[in-house]
C-alpha cells in the first residue's frame, strides 16, 4: 500500500513545524517541504537579532490574546490545543532549554536563532522529511481526493493532504492561487513598522532611546507606551512598532501621513507636571536646569528639550521665567510631530491580512471550503505585536494542523 503524503507549501518555522510534527505523530505519512526561495527559517534566524524570540512568557490565554491586533478571537480557542507551555516543553524535550527576560521575550539560553534552527532541521532528518528547495507553486488542483501542486518549471507534485504555511504576502495579487482555490482573503497591509519623520530636528538625536514614553495618534483611540528608540529617520522601539500594529489599517487609510503627541514624562500630566516644576524649583533652586534633569531622560533628549522651549542653558531652576515653564510642561507632556512615511524591515516583516478567518476550523486548521486542505502561520489573518507572538502563532496552528492530519 501507498504511503499517504503530506505536502506542506513554506520552510518558515508554522510550515517546520507542521512537518516535523505531523512525521513523528503519523510514521506512515511521507512527509515533504516545498520552499520557493533557496533559504530555510530566514525568519527564525534574524528574529530577535540573531536571537530567536521564540515565544512570551504569559500563560493567560486571556492575557495572550490581548497581543494579536487581528485572530485574537480565533487564537483564544486555538490556544487550549497548544499555547506557551506547549511550546517550551517541546523545546525542552529536545534540549533545546528556553529563558525569559525582564519584558517577557523568551530565546533559547544560548541566545543564538541557529539552536532552534538546528533542533528543527534535527528533527526534519529524523523522520526522514523531503525538501524541495527554490520550488515556486504555480497552482493548486484537487482530483480524484488528491492535491495536484503545479510547480515552476512545470514540475507536478501529488498529495493527499496539503498544508499551507507560506507566510503573509504583502500584495493581495500574491495570494491569487489560495483564492483561485476558493479562499476569500482580508487584503493585506504592513504592520510592525517605523514612523518616518522627515526633516524633523529630532532625528539629530538618533541613537538615544527613551525607556518609558506614551505616543497617540492625534484624531484616533491608538495610544501605546513603552520604549522609544530616536533613530536617524524618526522613531521606532517597542511602542512604535505595537502602534503600528494596532493601526495597521487605520494608518494605511491615511496613507502614513499623521500627527502624534508624545509624552516625554508618562507618569505625569499637564497638571501634575507643573505642580512638580513648582516644587523642583525650591527644591534644586540654584541648580542650573541643563545640568538636573529630573526626569531621568538621556541627557542629549532633555538638552534638546530645553532648546525647543529656548530656556538658556546658563538659567537656574528658580530663575525659570512662566513663560518658558508653561512651554516646557507642554513639551514634556504634549510634544507633537509630523509623520511622513513608514519604514519596514523585510526580515521582521509582518503582514496584517490574509485567509480569511471564519473559513477555517479552529480545532483542525482545515479549510471549511476544500477537504484536506490546511493553514498555518502568517498566511493566515492574523498577527501579533512584537515580544514572541507571531511565532508562537506559527507553532500553536502548525502544531493543531499537524495532529488534525496525523489522526485522520
Amino acid at each position: 500500500m501507498n504511503k499517504q503524503r503530506l505536502i506542506i507549501i513554506g520552510g518558515g518555522a508554522a510550515g517546520f513545524f507542521c512537518a516535523v510534527n505531523a512525521a513523528r505523530l503519523n510514521p506512515a505519512l511521507q512527509v515533504t517541504i516545498i520552499e520557493k526561495t533557496n533559504k530555510l527559517l530566514s525568519k527564525v534566524k534574524v528574529s530577535g537579532g540573531g536571537r530567536c524570540n521564540v515565544t512570551h512568557n504569559c500563560f493567560s490565554i486571556a492575557e495572550m490574546i490581548k497581543k494579536y491586533p487581528r485572530g485574537a478571537g480565533f487564537l483564544k480557542k486555538a490556544f487550549h490545543h497548544f499555547f506557551t507551555t506547549d511550546t517550551i516543553v517541546w523545546f525542552k524535550q529536545r534540549g533545546v532549554e528556553l529563558k525569559a527576560e525582564a519584558d517577557g521575550r523568551m530565546f533559547p539560553v544560548t541566545d543564538s536563532s541557529q539552536t532552534i534552527i538546528d533542533c528543527l532541521i534535527k528533527e526534519v532528518n529524523k523522520y526522514n522529511i523531503e525538501i524541495l528547495m527554490n520550488s515556486e507553486v504555480k497552482e493548486l488542483k484537487r482530483m480524484d481526493e488528491q492535491w495536484n501542486i503545479e510547480l515552476s518549471n512545470s514540475r507536478l507534485q501529488t498529495a493527499e493532504y496539503l498544508c499551507v504555511a507560506s507566510g503573509g504576502y504583502p500584495k493581495s495579487v500574491q495570494f491569487e492561487w489560495l483564492q483561485k482555490v476558493g479562499h476569500a482573503i482580508e487584503s493585506p497591509v504592513p504592520s510592525l513598522f517605523t514612523f518616518n519623520m522627515p526633516g524633523n530636528a529630532i532625528t539629530a538625536l538618533m541613537g538615544v532611546s527613551v525607556e518609558n514614553a506614551s505616543i497617540k495618534i492625534m484624531g484616533t483611540k491608538l495610544s501605546e507606551q513603552g520604549p522609544l528608540l530616536i533613530t536617524h529617520w524618526g522613531m521606532s522601539g517597542p511602542a512604535v512598532l505595537k502602534l503600528s500594529a494596532w493601526g495597521a489599517r487605520e494608518l494605511q487609510s491615511k496613507e502614513y501621513k499623521f500627527q502624534i503627541a508624545v509624552n516625554w514624562v508618562p507618569s505625569f500630566n499637564e497638571n501634575t507636571l507643573r505642580e512638580k516644576l513648582q516644587q523642583l524649583r525650591f527644591d534644586i533652586a540654584s541648580q542650573k536646569i541643563i545640568n538636573r534633569n529630573p526626569f531621568s531622560l538621556p541627557q542629549r533628549l532633555w538638552e534638546y528639550l530645553l532648546q525647543q522651549c529656548d530656556i538658556n542653558e546658563n538659567t537656574r531652576w528658580a530663575d525659570l521665567p512662566a513663560k518658558e515653564q508653561n512651554k516646557l510642561i507642554k513639551i514634556l507632556c504634549v510634544q507633537e510631530f509630523e509623520v511622513k512615511g513608514k519604514t519596514t524591515f523585510k526580515e521582521e516583516f509582518v503582514t496584517a491580512g490574509g485567509i480569511s478567518l471564519n473559513e477555517i476550523d479552529h480545532n483542525t486548521m482545515q479549510s471549511k471550503i476544500v477537504p484536506n486542505l490546511f493553514f498555518a502561520g502568517e498566511v493566515l489573518d492574523i498577527d501579533g505585536i512584537t515580544g514572541g507572538f507571531n511565532f508562537q502563532n506559527a507553532w500553536t496552528t502548525g502544531f493543531i494542523a499537524a495532529k488534525a492530519i496525523a489522526n485522520s
